[in-house]
């Protein structure tokens, strides 16, 4: 049967006034409220009060409008039940074949600044959600709008379709009412939750973004909810997996920390080089390369720069799985796009705002909520913060404040070796933190580098002065790292002894 009567009542009217003019076009009676009908009779289209309508006028300054029987009744009486039609009948109550709904802008208000909590509260539907929920329950005979996106489909449906859409269409759409319907409840819920003074909870609804290729390993099915692609595009290769996700995270991360041009590469979301270069984008890529040869294979690499051709010449003869840039230069893009297992990933300007979200891990029975760590901590300032006899050098300064930036992001137990532009050697999740300066020691000397001269970081504090002096006898001049051990004292004596500089951030930055 043919869409006979549909309500409108939005606050985005982007594309409203065409969607309408279609719909009377073909016949359809059109019932609205408010502004919407206000809106609509000003761009000369035909439109019936909700209070001519029910025959109830609105109430509580526009707070009751369209919770009226007659509105829900329309919404959700069964057209194949024969009660359902006498009921109708008896009550004069006609049925209501298209909802178009989008709810007052709660989460725009609450994004403002100066936002009050009866601004927030004025600015929660109630009717809007009551209206979409009933509709979407009974999508069999119902069609519901939620997003001014969809309004051509719609159309185009009841042009070929005799006035009426497909059912699978209008299961799709009641689908999406319900995410809407619940992330917008999330939202007041946590926003009430914040403001007020009652015991927290946490609240989620997250739309489908994809499946995944697998979880950590093929049998395991994955998949990603939110909106990843408002940061991320994929431009090229094949379907991302969990891993790659988590990959792409990682890396935007370290490159978000440097403003130089800069090139780094990891691999299972440890970065095994990363190079700054004033110039060109290889120079960069040299130095976080020559940090360790044999790891990049299948690994990620990210810029802070777009991609060139130059560069995309050299790493396109190794393996890789992932290639992550804020842009590509034509020609680089068609040279990469030959290898057709690559993802070519771009990284959208806004990509920080993403990288600043709250981070969530699973929990047996539950979640973990945890804020996120943007920004390396205590570099501020870092000459005041010196704890040994010897101040360290305008070029440690630099060699630590680099050393700090990667340390940040490599997993615990963590120990960088670098100079003012590049990693020499990196040790990463051990048990022990000795035994990360041991194994960034041997990767450095694995990969022909002398860490004669160079700073060290430890992305927590050293529990016993093992650890740094593995550092001193390796070549390290210089450390950084949080401080707050019981041995500090200790540690603080070992460099003194071995006259390297070491300054204490009071900040950790530890990775699990």
């Amino acid at each position: 049967m043919s869409i006979q009567r549909a309500l409108l009542s939005v606050s985005d009217k982007t594309g409203l006034a065409d969607f309408a003019k279609g719909l009377s076009l073909m016949g359809v009676e059109l019932l609205s409220s408010g502004g919407t009908a206000k809106f609509l009779a000003a761009e000369g289209i035909e439109v019936k009060e909700v209070s001519e309508f029910t025959g109830f006028p609105e109430l509580f300054d526009g707070r009751v409008k369209t919770l009226h029987p007659k509105i829900h009744g329309g919404l959700l009486q069964r057209r194949d039940l024969p009660e359902h039609k006498k009921q109708a009948e008896e009550h004069n109550i006609p049925c209501i074949d298209l909802v178009v709904v989008n709810l007052y802008p709660f989460e725009e208000t609450i994004s403002k600044q100066d936002v009050t909590l009866e601004d927030a509260i004025e600015n929660i539907d109630i009717g809007g959600p009551s209206m979409l929920r009933s509709a979407a329950k009974n999508y069999q005979s119902v069609t519901v709008i939620t997003d001014p996106a969809d309004y051509s489909t719609v159309l185009k449906e009841m042009n070929h379709n005799k006035g009426d859409t497909k059912l699978s269409t209008r299961e799709r759409l009641a689908t999406k009412v319900f995410q809407r319907t619940a992330a917008y409840d999330a939202a007041i819920a946590r926003y009430l939750n914040k403001e007020q003074e009652t015991a927290k909870s946490f609240n989620l609804s997250l739309p489908l973004y994809s499946e995944l290729r697998y979880g950590d390993n093929p049998h395991q099915e994955a998949a990603l909810y939110g909106n990843f692609g408002d940061y991320f595009v994929k431009l090229h290769g094949k379907e991302l997996s969990y891993t790659n996700v988590l990959d792409i995270e990682s890396a935007a991360g370290i490159a978000l920390e440097f403003r130089r041009p800069t090139v780094a590469i990891l691999k299972h979301t440890n970065p095994c080089g990363v190079g700054c270069a004033d110039g060109d984008l290889r120079e960069a890529w040299e130095k976080a390369f020559e940090t360790d040869k044999q790891a990049p294979f299948g690994g990620v690499i990210v810029t802070n720069r777009p991609m060139t051709l130059g560069l995309a010449k050299i790493i396109g003869e190794i393996f890789t799985d992932v290639i992550i840039a804020p842009d590509y230069e034509a020609d680089a893009r068609a040279l990469l796009q030959k290898k057709k297992n690559l993802r070519l990933i771009q990284m959208l300007p806004n990509v920080a705002e993403a990288l600043a979200q709250p981070v969530l891990r699973s929990a047996p029975g539950g979640l973990m909520v945890m804020d996120s760590d943007p920004k390396a901590l205590g570099l501020d300032n870092i000459e005041s913060k010196v704890k040994t006899k010897r101040p360290p050098t305008t070029e440690e300064i630099e060699a630590m404040r680099f050393a700090w930036r990667v340390v940040k992001h490599v997993k615990s137990n963590a120990i960088v070796f670098a100079s003012s532009d590049r990693t020499l050697g990196i040790g990463a999740g051990q048990m022990s933190r000795v035994d990360s300066c041991r194994i960034a020691v041997w990767k450095a000397k694995e990969a022909g580098l002398s860490l004669q001269g160079s700073a060290v970081g430890s992305d927590a504090m050293f529990p016993f002065a093992d650890g740094l002096i593995a550092c001193a006898d390796a070549g390290a001049t210089c450390a950084i790292q949080p401080g707050g051990s019981m041995r500090d004292e200790e540690v603080i004596a070992a460099a003194n002894e071995r006259e390297m500089a070491m300054v204490f951030t009071g900040s950790r930055h530890f990775k699990h």
